[in-house]
């Protein structure tokens, strides 16, 4: 998902706050289907991928927020 560098604070802090949104529903997916005892083992494993990749996806825009600072 490429997300264009010109967004505003408040556009980035809206995708931010919609990427977690997604991430918590794959983790009650997850969770769901590992409660479920009949979880297919290669859905869960792309199911664990996306939510990693969104959690990265997560920490760029967050870094995106934060500014430069030279200590």
């Amino acid at each position: 998902m490429n997300v264009p560098l010109e967004l505003t604070p408040d556009e980035l802090r809206a995708k931010i706050a919609g990427l977690k949104q997604h991430h918590r529903d794959l983790d009650a997916a997850i969770e769901s289907l590992e409660r479920s005892g009949i979880a297919d083992q290669l859905q869960l494993r792309r199911l664990k991928k996306q939510k990693l990749t969104l959690k990265d996806q997560i920490t760029l825009l967050e870094n995106q927020l934060l500014p430069d600072i030279i200590a």
